[in-house]
């Protein structure tokens, strides 16, 4: 068995993403472990080169996770030849210039999403790539989620019947940054940095929908700042003009109806930070993050409304809970991996540059129905 080296650009690692996600629990895991093994037994040992405006800083990550490379300046790392990927989780402000530079220097891509502020950019990084020759990925973690994987589990098998509806929450309460330090970076709250959850989210709601209930072909969104005033990492305040709470509905194909709600400005009382529940004629499915509760028609219990006497029905104890019956690795993890892979052995690969403008597209028309007030169609994008 042989191992080949596969060198890695990696900028925006100094982000909570980008070092706990991506370096620490994906690149650094998957060099720990040997590499990526591929079909024929081979190897490929990822070889990172961490990149960062603040030299110092990227240098004390690279020491703790024992990386010997560090840079601090992107276009002199997109001019090594012997580093043939190119990763982003900086801000999405920067992610369509630094793509640009980097499928230009002939460097294959491996990004977050949003790839692009807007759909115009999203499509000509697509296509860019496409003319380029080069293989893309855009980070799609919440597919790998040992909850939704229960969940498409379910859909496989049939247990739903005609899927009917879908109803999701997700969010917590982020702190203002003055009593208590905010859990995010002060740019998610800004217009002019690309922030907002509309962008931030509906991209994700996107890959979902599409891949385990069916494609979103409407949308009617209602977003909002909710608290307009923050503190950043400085200590200063500043005005938060980005929408930190979303309320969509989606209709997909089928006659499916989605309804998802999203927010930083939420105290969480359900069972996970995200919660999916899905409805059908012959059974329902709640999922979280790593668990998943289904009841089927013929466990289906007969609730009676009388408003004038305390509810005794044990609703909670009515549903069973699916199975752990695989082990779950962390999803970031398993998608460098299928991507790894696909790079090196030609794998099957869906979740490309294109796929990513979709996610674009949808929190563009999001944004687009907020403003105009109406229900937006979601036309199919082609390259």
């Amino acid at each position: 068995m042989a191992t080949q080296r596969l060198g890695i650009i990696m900028h925006g690692i100094t982000g909570r993403m980008g070092y706990n996600q991506h370096l620490v629990r994906s690149i650094c895991a998957i060099r720990a472990a040997g590499g990526v093994q591929l079909s024929n037994g081979d190897r490929v040992m990822p070889d990172p080169i961490l990149v960062g405006r603040n030299r110092e800083k990227v240098a004390a990550i690279a020491k703790a996770c024992g990386i010997e490379r560090v840079a601090d300046n992107v276009e002199n790392a997109l001019r090594n030849s012997d580093d043939s990927v190119f990763f982003d989780a900086g801000s999405t402000a920067m992610r369509f210039d630094l793509l640009s530079k980097a499928i230009k220097a002939g460097k294959h891509i491996y990004a977050e999403k949003p790839v692009a502020e807007r759909l115009d950019q999203a499509l000509g990084l697509a296509r860019l790539a496409k003319d380029a020759g080069v293989k893309s990925g855009v980070v799609q973690d919440k597919l790998y989620l040992p909850g939704l994987q229960k969940l498409k589990m379910l859909r496989d098998s049939g247990f739903f019947g005609r899927i009917l509806s879908v109803r999701g929450e997700f969010g917590y309460w982020v702190f203002e940054g003055d009593w208590q330090a905010a859990q995010r970076p002060s740019w998610n709250y800004r217009k002019a940095d690309g922030g907002g959850i509309i962008l931030d989210m509906l991209p994700h709601w996107r890959y979902v929908l599409d891949n385990l209930v069916g494609e979103v072909r409407s949308v009617s969104c209602m977003g909002a700042v909710h608290i307009s005033k923050r503190v950043d990492e400085r200590g200063k305040e500043y005005a938060a003009d980005a929408d930190d709470a979303a309320y969509a509905t989606f209709e997909l194909e089928g006659g499916v109806i989605a309804q998802i709600n999203s927010s930083w400005a939420v105290r969480v009382k359900r069972d996970d930070l995200v919660t999916f529940q899905v409805d059908g004629t012959l059974g329902s499915a709640v999922a979280g993050l790593t668990r998943c509760y289904s009841q089927h028609r013929v466990n289906t219990p007969r609730p009676v409304w009388n408003p004038d006497q305390p509810q005794t029905m044990p609703f909670q104890d009515q549903w069973q809970e699916v199975p752990d019956n695989k082990v779950n690795e962390n999803g970031f993890k398993q998608q460098w991996e299928e991507f790894i892979r696909h790079l090196v052995e030609g794998t099957p690969w869906k979740r490309d540059l294109f796929e990513g403008a979709k996610g674009v597209q949808l929190a563009e028309l999001g944004q687009k129905s907020w403003t105009e007030r109406r229900v937006i169609d979601v036309p199919q994008l082609s390259l």
